[in-house]
C-alpha cells in the first residue's frame, strides 16, 4: 500500500497532515495514526502494523488490530491511499 500520487504527508509535532491536492481537502493524523500510516506504507500488514503498535502502546493485539483496520479503511475510503 501506498500514498495516493495526488497526496502528501507533512510529519508534525502531533503526528501528520495529508493533503489530497486534486481534491484540495486535509485530514490530520494524531502520532498513532501517523505510525500505522508509516508502518503501511512500508509494506508491512495489517496484522504486522498492529502488533507494531501494540508492542509501543497500552493496548491490547486484537484492540489494535481493529484500529488499524479501521484507520486503513478511512484512509481507502477517502482515497488518500491506493494497493
Amino acid at each position: 500500500m501506498r500514498l495516493a500520487s495526488d497526496v502528501t504527508v507533512t510529519e508534525t509535532d502531533d503526528g501528520a497532515v495529508l493533503l489530497d491536492e486534486r481534491r484540495g481537502r486535509y485530514w490530520q493524523l494524531n502520532r498513532t495514526g501517523a505510525f500505522v500510516l508509516k508502518q503501511i506504507c512500508e509494506g508491512a500488514n495489517a496484522e504486522k502494523s498492529a502488533h507494531r503498535l501494540a508492542e509501543r502502546e497500552p493496548v491490547s493485539p486484537d484492540d489494535a488490530l481493529t484500529d488499524v483496520q479501521k484507520l486503513v479503511a478511512g484512509l481507502r475510503a477517502a482515497g488518500l491511499v491506493v494497493d
